[in-house]
């Protein structure tokens, strides 16, 4: 039966010439005529029979053109079009587009690790070995079609100022995910669920969703970032582990459940800094030994074992050194510039102004942050900066004269000699 069908779909076109000359000779007999009648009508339209053949020969092959055209999309996977009224879509809006982007969120998402790997390296200094390792694992999970949990759960550790949140950032900007940041040092008491999660129905705030459950309604793909983890209340951390272990959050006020699927977590802890300081520099050539001391310094540094236990990855952050605080030095030079509405000129920072930053740094010991960085910059540049702007300057080079004089020089095609000056 299944192959008589398909014969007969492919007789169908002859069996509609003889149905045709059957009906035609039923209508000549119902009428009376005879041939030498039929014939001289025949006669008659002689000169529209060209014009008659012409037609049925374009509109043949056009239908046998649409037909192939139509097994072709077929085989695609795509659908014709039906009828000759225009799709509302298709009016209103780009359908192709729309169609593309569907298709689009139903393909396996596959990242390009190296690709993702060098644009975390080019602006998170000092760290590249953790940007490598998380681009893998993100190419590995974002790959995977069916999910019980989140995509990823990721602790980054380490000392303060060494990137950990700033990289967090740039993983949802580099995968084009919106991201959801909270400080945990502000859910230290029992009750801070509830900004997270919602308030239970009576309560105070259950008219509004909360500020995790809400983000991810709307936002399903976003990347989570928890700063400063270990400072959450336990009550906190056992409203997550749901979110972690099935895959789902609830949704105080109303019940609702969430999904966690497509999410990103990222965790950041500040805990157990010269542990694991001393277990990356003795171990950043065995990665895996690395992460298992890790984290058994946190387990002993009383991180809570069940988030421990939960957790996909453990990275390991080192502290900056030597070129490392230079470049992330020359970085915030630039950006405290451009915050004043200046721009800097090409190899417009005095290395000499680099080397008296990297000694404050240096000063200050292991426990400076990027922070501290920050604030050395500001002390020796804001003011020559500001007196820059009042000058008329758009574009700066920063100077260190012999005296020690910071010099902020115009830099604009003028030679009037115009620069600020601070005496640091």
């Amino acid at each position: 039966m299944k192959g008589l069908l398909p014969a007969l779909n492919r007789l169908m076109p002859l069996m509609m010439v003889i149905f045709l000359v059957l009906a035609s000779i039923q209508i000549a007999l119902s009428l009376h005529l005879s041939l030498h009648s039929v014939a001289h009508v025949l006669q008659w339209c002689a000169s529209a029979w060209p014009v008659l053949a012409a037609s049925g020969l374009v509109l043949s092959v056009a239908g046998l053109l649409f037909e192939t055209r139509a097994e072709h999309l077929a085989r695609k996977g795509l659908l014709r079009r039906r009828g000759f009224i225009m799709d509302v879509l298709a009016r209103l809006t780009n359908r192709a587009e729309l169609e593309e982007m569907l298709a689009r969120e139903k393909r396996e998402t596959t990242i390009d690790a190296e690709e993702l790997a060098a644009n975390l390296r080019a602006r998170v200094i000092g760290q590249d070995q953790v940007c490598e390792d998380i681009a893998v694992q993100l190419r590995r999970r974002l790959a995977l079609q069916v999910r019980g949990k989140p995509v990823g759960i990721f602790l980054l550790a380490g000392p303060p100022g060494t990137g950990k949140t700033y990289l967090a950032k740039q993983m949802a900007r580099q995968l084009e995910r919106p991201l959801l940041h909270f400080d945990m040092t502000q859910m230290s008491s029992p009750h801070a669920a509830t900004q997270l999660f919602g308030s239970p129905k009576g309560y105070v705030g259950s008219d509004t969703y909360g500020k995790l459950t809400g983000g991810l309604k709307e936002k399903p793909d976003a990347v989570v970032l928890l700063d400063e983890i270990e400072k959450a209340h336990p009550d906190v951390f056992k409203k997550f582990l749901t979110a972690w272990n099935d895959g789902h959050i609830t949704e105080a006020s109303t019940g609702q459940q969430i999904s966690t699927v497509r999410a990103i977590f990222v965790l950041t802890s500040n805990i157990a800094t010269d542990a694991l300081t001393e277990i990356a520099d003795r171990l950043h050539d065995d990665p895996d030994r690395m992460r298992a001391e890790s984290v058994e310094a946190l387990r002993q540094a009383g991180f809570a074992p069940e988030v421990l236990n939960r957790l996909d990855r453990i990275f390991v952050f080192r502290a900056l050194r030597g070129l490392d605080i230079a470049r992330v030095g020359a970085l915030e030079i630039e950006a405290m510039i451009e915050g004043y509405g200046l721009k800097v000129e090409t190899s417009g920072i005095d290395a000499s102004l680099l080397v008296d930053v990297m000694r404050r740094q240096s000063r200050m010991g292991d426990a400076a942050s990027a922070r501290d960085l920050v604030r050395s910059i500001e002390d020796m540049i804001s003011e020559s900066l500001i007196i820059a702007r009042q000058q008329g300057a758009t574009m700066v080079r920063l100077v260190k004269e012999d005296d020690g004089t910071v010099v902020a020089k115009v830099a604009d095609n003028r030679d009037d000699g115009l620069h600020a000056r601070l005496t640091p």
